[in-house]
């Protein structure tokens, strides 16, 4: 069975590399081909994962590069569809919620190439979001569905889905974390002695909603600073959120909020294992948050992973000043960490998937 794997953005890679590294062990059934679109190009958010994450080099790398959603989605199109033409695989895996994911599967759909999505279900129920447009309309064309929590799967049943392309996997994003802790924490003494860190509070910011209106970029960063004077804020900046800051006029506390450029997963994970607490607008880091019991904040109005929220650490905060240093506040006063890891968030996820594809129904 010939398989092409799609990936993008970082966190793709991360929800690949298990399943990838699974199908390995079987090869006999599988034939396996990874595609690189170039989403995302940057060195910081893409070479260094490969490298961490031991994903092989790609088959084929696209290199499309950034640009606004209809240029990027089409251009993807357009490249990635003489590729599927050239390898003819049987599946392709499109991971998460990025365009990579809903451009490569409308051209498979349209090609008659079967499509598996994974994380497929989740939703936030906020259409002004494009991930959303992108979670809802793959999982409309794909023919299996490979859903990280119960709620996700009842989504897919609730517009539609046949119940029999559904497969409840849990979460393959905790496949790579649970892999790995062992070695981001032997990054924790030189990251500790490079950056002089005790107690700090890890930020990630990058989308659209927080950092692309300059009101409400100010009220994030106004808030940053002034939660830096109670606890040192560590921030690995994204480089669009980097050029919207540059433009804001802003005076920052140097000493106490420490702008980094991106880190690689191995470095990133360790600074979340050690950090008093997250404020993020991630997806994967309300995840890894939850599963490894460390509070979260989360800067959005709504989540498409509401088990974060009901099983795990996750909190939703405006993007206000306001907001944020109320939730900072009780975050800091609150007993802190706790983890209760949601069902089938173990590790064994790339396992489950494997089982699913070829379980007879699907081959």
């Amino acid at each position: 069975m010939k398989i092409m794997h799609i990936v993008g953005a970082s966190p793709n890679f991360m929800k690949i590399a298990p399943i990838m590294r699974e199908m390995a062990k079987y090869p006999n059934e599988f034939e396996q081909i990874l595609v690189h679109t170039g989403q995302h190009y940057d060195a910081n958010m893409s070479d260094v994962f490969f490298d961490e994450l031991d994903l092989p080099i790609p088959d084929v790398n696209l290199e499309v590069g950034s640009g606004s959603h209809a240029w990027q989605t089409a251009q993807i199109m357009q490249q990635f569809e003489p590729t599927l033409m050239d390898y003819k695989p049987d599946w392709i895996f499109v991971p998460g919620d990025v365009n990579s994911t809903i451009a490569c599967a409308l051209v498979a759909s349209k090609l008659g190439v079967k499509i598996a999505h994974v994380e497929a279900g989740l939703r936030s129920f906020d259409r002004t979001m494009p991930e959303e447009i992108n979670r809802l309309l793959t999982d409309q064309i794909s023919d299996l569905l490979l859903t990280p929590s119960r709620d996700a799967s009842e989504n897919l049943i609730r517009e539609g889905i046949t119940p029999e392309k559904i497969h409840f996997v849990g979460n393959v994003m905790i496949d790579t974390l649970v892999r790995l802790l062992p070695k981001a924490e032997m990054r924790w003494p030189s990251l500790r002695e490079q950056y002089n860190l005790d107690r700090y509070i890890l930020v990630t910011l990058h989308r659209p909603s927080n950092v692309d209106i300059p009101e409400t970029l100010t009220e994030i960063i106004a808030a940053l600073t002034e939660i830096s004077n109670q606890i040192p804020v560590f921030f690995p900046v994204h480089p669009r959120t980097r050029s919207r800051i540059n433009t804001l006029d802003v005076k920052l506390n140097d000493s106490r909020l420490i702008l980094t450029d991106p880190m690689g997963y191995l470095d990133f994970l360790s600074l979340q294992m050690h950090a008093t607490f997250l404020l993020t607008d991630s997806g994967g880091v309300q995840e890894e948050t939850t599963y490894l019991g460390i509070p979260c904040l989360t800067v959005r109005p709504n989540t498409e992973r509401p088990v974060t929220v009901t099983h795990g650490t996750n909190r939703l905060v405006a993007s206000q000043r306001n907001a944020l240093m109320e939730a900072v506040g009780k975050v800091m006063s609150s007993a802190g960490r706790r983890k209760m890891a949601p069902e089938l968030w173990d590790g064994m996820t790339g396992n489950r998937i494997v089982k699913a594809i070829l379980s007879d129904k699907h081959i």
